[in-house]
């Protein structure tokens, strides 16, 4: 996807193919919607998409209490972040069918960042609605936003309804909600790949930013396995190999889960990953991820009720 805060990362530290001309920000790993696909690149299945899968095999992939034509419930992304994103917002469920929109709740974690760069979440303590409106007529919303700097490693839950920016310098796996729906309420000045000022939606915005929501903050490089995110929407497990052999992490049956290679050398079954591969585990299927020292993986799961 093309960007006007993107760049060349994605061929660089992931090694994909990418087109000449415009910068390239988003790459979607996993995603099942009517403007985008997914495609299988192996096995039996290779060259269907996913949305022919789930609809052919909904209770094998997905379980018995899926009906078949839900679409997928979760994108997965990796952004390329050379410069600052806009200052955007996605629509609570409470107010995103009245707005036109779909809610979204995603987390980002942070695979590389440049020493400088940093993440915009949330507000600063004490700024009111009134403040930020306030803040936002005369263009100085920096004072309002709560931004800290990140490292490789780092995570963050950023929920619907939350007010946030990506700064330059970050290279991100996102894992949402399949939504598309995002408000901008400020651009920080800048003109699209047209030379022209992006559009704003600067009253849904205000009408879905939690204004409650002061000065969260990331897990910082948490080692080991652990969660990373639990949500309603989703959770996310990280599993990290800190031993100096062979490690085999054993992912159960009775739950379709998503596999995100970060670091090393990891392997599912006899299928190889590499940094920034994804894979769908079928609901009906037992595997075992096999992990070198040093590797690293995120595992999303429960995302059907």
């Amino acid at each position: 996807m093309e960007r006007v805060w993107g760049g060349r990362d994605l061929a660089e530290i992931l090694g994909r193919t990418l087109p000449d001309g415009p910068p390239i920000g988003e790459s979607w790993e996993i995603v099942d919607r009517v403007e985008a696909q997914s495609v299988v690149v192996n096995g039996a299945w290779k060259g269907r998409t996913l949305a022919d899968i789930r609809r052919q095999y909904t209770a094998e992939l997905l379980g018995p209490e899926v009906q078949p034509g839900q679409p997928f419930p979760i994108l997965v992304k990796w952004l390329d972040c050379q410069e600052r994103l806009s200052l955007q917002v996605h629509p609570p469920a409470a107010v995103a069918g009245d707005l036109g929109g779909e809610p979204k709740t995603e987390n980002w974690y942070v695979a590389a960042a440049r020493p400088d760069a940093s993440l915009i979440v949330g507000l600063k303590h004490g700024v009111s609605e009134d403040d930020f409106t306030k803040a936002l007529s005369e263009e100085r919303l920096e004072s309002c936003v709560h931004r800290f700097p990140v490292a490789a490693g780092d995570s963050i839950l950023v929920e619907s309804g939350r007010l946030h920016a990506i700064d330059g310098g970050n290279l991100i796996l996102e894992i949402q909600q399949n939504s598309d729906t995002t408000y901008r309420v400020y651009d920080w000045g800048r003109v699209g790949l047209d030379g022209k000022p992006r559009s704003l939606h600067v009253e849904p915005s205000l009408r879905s930013i939690d204004f409650n929501d002061f000065e969260p903050e990331p897990l910082r490089q948490p080692q080991g396995d652990c969660v990373l995110a639990e949500c309603k929407e989703f959770r996310i497990r990280q599993f990290m190999n800190v031993t100096d052999a062979e490690r085999l992490v054993e992912l159960p049956a009775g739950m379709a889960q998503l596999i995100h290679a970060i670091k090393g050398a990891i392997t599912i079954g006899e299928q190889p990953l590499k940094m920034g591969d994804s894979a769908l585990v079928p609901y009906v299927k037992k595997v075992t991820l096999r992990l070198t020292p040093g590797a690293i993986v995120l595992v999303t799961d429960r995302f059907f009720p």
